[in-house]
């Protein structure tokens, strides 16, 4: 059966996510690394209250490390993709797992991602439930400084821009539900220019080599595994939008019939049964949802399968 990964990016981040990693000696040995790097400590901020998990500073580098492990101990119990994607942050995880850069290198990408991004202002977001597509898609071409930024799925959309173009676009489209996201910026729009530009310039540094295993990209939604390719998309990724909806529809084209969303929360796998019922999909949050997991002191004789 062809599996596909997947990895959520900000916004499905929780409190104590990770925490049942650390006794184990391979999640041990990245969370120091990540120390070294952030001079942080993984585990303590996911420890932390909300409010602070939830700044893009924290966040970013956290759900980057906690995704890499669990991906990494799923291919200890003997699982593999056939492909793989992630959700904006998300996309870094993947690009990991294809084997396009190693642990550090995608930590050390993500932490100055997370610096500049955390820096920016003078924009918003906000996610919007239920409406007309047409009618939105006609607001924002009207509309200056203000662009669709995550496709999510047919009922689901997030805008991006300046305050006040952002409020005109719901001022004008009649919405079910609209929800302004905590952010520090306009992200995944070209607001965020600047620090496109910024981020360019340490992306160019870094050696990519070719995927090991197709790779969806967020602005792009078609198999990939070059590595020039898959560096140029990452890099429009920061002003351009996150085309889930695409991807989705592109996973069975792909002969995919298996979605594992491996990380936090299970937003992935939502958008993904509304666009492709068809699909079998599968979470893994944490240790206990992991292929072969025994619970400390159980003896696999006594359980259940």
């Amino acid at each position: 059966m062809k599996t596909a990964w997947v990895f959520p990016g900000q916004g499905s981040q929780e409190v104590c996510m990770g925490v049942d990693l650390k006794d184990l000696p391979d999640a041990k040995a990245k969370f120091e690394q990540a120390e070294q790097i952030l001079g942080l400590s993984i585990l303590e901020l996911c420890q932390s209250d909300k409010q602070k998990l939830s700044r893009t500073l924290y966040t970013q580098p956290c759900l980057y490390a906690i995704e890499s492990i669990l991906a990494d101990l799923m291919r200890s119990r003997g699982d593999e993709p056939d492909l793989v994607a992630g959700h904006s942050l998300g996309e870094y995880v993947a690009l990991y797992i294809a084997g396009v850069f190693d642990f550090v290198t995608g930590l050390k990408l993500v932490w100055e991602r997370a610096k500049l991004m955390d820096s920016a202002g003078d924009g918003m977001m906000m996610a919007l439930m239920g409406f007309d597509r047409s009618q939105l898609e006609t607001v924002i071409e009207q509309t200056p400084d203000v662009v669709l930024a995550n496709d999510n799925s047919a009922a689901q959309v997030v805008i991006s821009g300046t305050p006040a173009a952002v409020e005109t676009v719901k001022g004008q489209v009649k919405v079910k539900r609209a929800v302004p996201l905590e952010v520090s910026g306009a992200f995944h729009s070209p607001l965020m220019a600047p620090v496109a530009t910024e981020f360019e310039q340490l992306l160019e540094s870094i050696s990519f080599a070719d995927a090991q295993v197709p790779v969806l990209s967020n602005t792009e939604p078609v198999p990939a595994t070059a590595a020039a390719v898959l560096k140029q998309r990452l890099q429009e990724q920061i002003t351009g939008s996150v085309r889930w909806r695409e991807i989705c529809l592109q996973l069975p084209q792909s002969g995919i019939e298996r979605v594992v969303e491996i990380g936090p929360g299970k937003v992935l796998t939502g958008l993904i049964k509304r666009t492709c019922p068809e699909l079998l999909l599968e979470n893994v949050r944490g240790l206990r949802d992991l292929p072969n997991y025994t619970p400390r002191g159980q003896d696999l004789r006594f359980l259940k399968f």
